[in-house]
């Protein structure tokens, strides 16, 4: 049985690297990208206060597919270009949104969600997927989250 359990108030660094730490034991040496990413996301909304979403979006067929998360039911397909998530796989950039109603064509699945952040995992150059985190609250997410997220990313891109 693994037990992973944030500290109260700590540095948002520290929490990073606790995150990293876990999804490293997590998903070593686990074939099953699925169950990675489902533990992935379950250790997402354990770790990362004030988000009402967080999970993964699978590249399947040139779109992406919904896979593990951790919130309400989510949109099942999104295609390249759409929405902060469509954007993110079709660029293979970060997208990090601090109020989602002023991106264009933002796709609201839970229309609580005020920002967003999209980190693509990419394998050998292509997205294979993209970590989805939406939050209730404006500009919950900056360039320390992002970064955070994008290592988070770089770890997963063998595992799933």
């Amino acid at each position: 049985m693994y037990s992973f359990d944030p500290v109260p108030g700590q540095a948002k660094a520290d929490l990073y690297r606790d995150l990293l730490d876990a999804a490293r034991a997590l998903t070593e040496g686990e074939p099953d990208g699925v169950a990675n990413m489902a533990n992935v996301a379950a250790l997402l909304a354990q770790f990362l206060p004030d988000l009402n979403w967080a999970g993964f979006y699978r590249m399947v067929g040139g779109e992406l597919v919904l896979g593990p998360f951790v919130g309400k039911p989510a949109c099942i397909r999104i295609p390249l270009g759409k929405g902060v998530c469509g954007a993110a796989a079709l660029h293979g950039e970060t997208q990090l949104v601090p109020d989602v109603h002023a991106f264009p064509g933002h796709i609201a699945c839970d229309a609580a969600s005020r920002s967003e952040l999209v980190v693509p995992v990419t394998c050998d150059g292509a997205v294979i997927a993209v970590i989805d985190l939406d939050s209730p609250s404006p500009a919950r997410f900056d360039a320390e989250d992002a970064a955070g997220i994008e290592a988070l990313a770089s770890i997963l891109s063998a595992r799933i």
